[in-house]
Formats: structure tokens, C-alpha cells, sequence
């Protein structure tokens, strides 16, 4: 199997201030054919389980950046536009 080392990564930009509840919303994470994206939770109480409803306890992220193609499929799903997909020069 050979890698292609020249390939470029693309920047990847989530604005959390429009993306505020990924884990109710998901479609992008649903959406991707690589599975890039992930949501993980960030407000945890210990013996208390996280409100998906409330803003800021999940937060969506990149896991696989280097296998996204570029297909702008999360892009065009998100519902509040907070994706977006550049690449390097």
C-alpha cells in the first residue's frame, strides 16, 4: 500500500458560536462519508449526565482531518453554516 505524502490536508473550521448543540444536530457527523467529524462532550459533572440541549456541553471536532476529500457534504448539510473547508496552496 503507498501513501501519498504529497497530498495536502485541508483546514477544517468550525464556528462554535453558531454550532452550539452538535450533539442534537449531528447531521454533519451523519453526513460525512470519511467520518471526520466527532463530538465529544466538554461540560462533565461527575455522577450527572450532560444535557444534550444545553449550549456549550458538547463540542464538534475533527478526529481524521487528512481523510476528508473535499466533497463539501458537511458544508451543505449544516443547518447554521458554521463549516467551512479551505485548502492550502
Amino acid at each position: 500500500m503507498e501513501v501519498d505524502v504529497t497530498r495536502k490536508i485541508p483546514r477544517i473550521e468550525i464556528d462554535h458560536s453558531r454550532c452550539t448543540v452538535p450533539f442534537l444536530c449531528a447531521k454533519c457527523v451523519r453526513t460525512c462519508p470519511q467520518a471526520v467529524f466527532l463530538v465529544d462532550s466538554v461540560k462533565v459533572e461527575r455522577f450527572k449526565e450532560t444535557d444534550p440541549r444545553e449550549p456549550g456541553s458538547f463540542k464538534l471536532g475533527t478526529e481524521s482531518r487528512f481523510k476528508c476529500t473535499g466533497c463539501n457534504e458537511c458544508v451543505d448539510v449544516c443547518p447554521v453554516d458554521a463549516i467551512t473547508i479551505t485548502w492550502p496552496q
